[in-house]
């Protein structure tokens, strides 16, 4: 029997709602928190959620609310809100959080402004409250259709952490347990960045061997910066790194590489997010990652090149070439 009963998901997008189904078919009873009041009244009212995930039967345990006030009798709390939105999201579930219910930080980024990972943002809006971080390679509509799946789950605490693991294990849904919360957050964030100049050398047609040379040097960056940030090179090179950006930097699945694909074949950033529902964080996360690589002194080219790209400082030709041409250097 698990310690924990009741999961709380914050954010019924794609992944959010992938996330919920994980729960309940562990054996949680989930409440699933919801934006928008015609996603809660389409899983109400059809057990599907139309909006973000449509043609996925979502088990009967998961029941959805629009307000955080539904989640306070939780005694476990994924949060799944976008980067950018999850500092005003954990505000919001403050007020209703009981002292000592853990939070896994489910969302990819770098914050805009601050430069903070997703961890530092909820020391900030929920002091006190128990952390771990859920990262790796998984894309939404497998996880919810129960595809196997293997995940890093990051705590310091490892008793609690391997709580939180057996919590929401199933035969297709594997957590490994690691104890560096910043190395599984770096490789989030970064391989998102990566994800969209992967989808640029895509839609160029530049070929694979281009492709396998940008994930290896992306690699290398990803792991550069997760390393100046404190983070252990072993994490990144496990589920929550390397096996990410494979994953990610390897399918048009990838919101993030279809955004890049978009920009490789001549569109306009906003001509490539338009009609998306669901949120490519990459896009909001490059200019973090650049940002917040140039504070720590640490080399990024390529990702620096993408956040050029899309703040329209370069056109993606001119990028791809100021790439190709650096001088040549040792890998190691």
């Amino acid at each position: 029997m698990s310690s924990f009963q009741h999961a709380g998901v914050i954010g019924a997008g794609a992944w959010g709602t992938a996330l919920a189904q994980v729960c309940a078919r562990a054996g949680l009873r989930v409440t699933l928190q919801a934006r928008e009041t015609e996603v809660v009244e389409s899983i109400a009212a059809h057990r599907e959620n139309t909006l973000f995930l449509p043609g996925v039967v979502l088990e009967t345990e998961i029941a959805a609310v629009a307000d955080m006030a539904g989640l306070a009798s939780c005694d476990l709390i994924l949060a799944v809100a976008p980067a950018q939105h999850l500092r005003s999201a954990l505000k919001a579930l403050a007020p209703h959080l009981r002292p000592g219910v853990p939070v896994v930080l489910c969302a990819k980024g770098v914050e805009q402004g601050t430069l903070k990972l997703m961890t530092e943002v909820a020391i900030e809006t929920l002091p006190g409250a128990p952390l771990a971080v859920l990262s790796g390679p998984s894309f939404a509509g497998e996880v919810a259709r129960n595809l196997p799946t293997a995940v890093t789950l990051a705590c310091e605490d490892e008793a609690l952490g391997r709580a939180i693991a057996e919590a929401i294990a199933t035969p297709t849904f594997r957590p490994y347990i690691a104890a560096d919360m910043i190395g599984a957050e770096a490789g989030g964030a970064v391989k998102n960045v990566l994800a969209i100049a992967c989808g640029i050398v895509e839609g160029k047609g530049l070929g694979r061997s281009a492709h396998a040379a940008l994930i290896t040097r992306g690699f290398a960056e990803l792991t550069r910066l997760a390393m100046a940030l404190g983070a252990k090179a072993e994490t990144v090179a496990g589920l929550c790194g390397l096996g990410d950006l494979v994953l990610t930097c390897s399918s048009p699945q990838s919101r993030n590489m279809s955004v890049g694909l978009a920009l490789g074949r001549g569109m306009t950033l906003q001509e490539a997010l338009a009609g998306k529902l669901s949120v490519a964080e990459g896009v909001a996360s490059a200019p973090a990652v650049r940002d917040l690589a140039a504070r720590l002194g640490v080399e990024m080219p390529i990702c620096q090149a993408v956040a050029a790209i899309l703040a329209g400082e370069a056109e993606v030709d001119a990028a791809i070439a100021g790439l190709l041409s650096r001088p040549l250097k040792s890998e190691v």
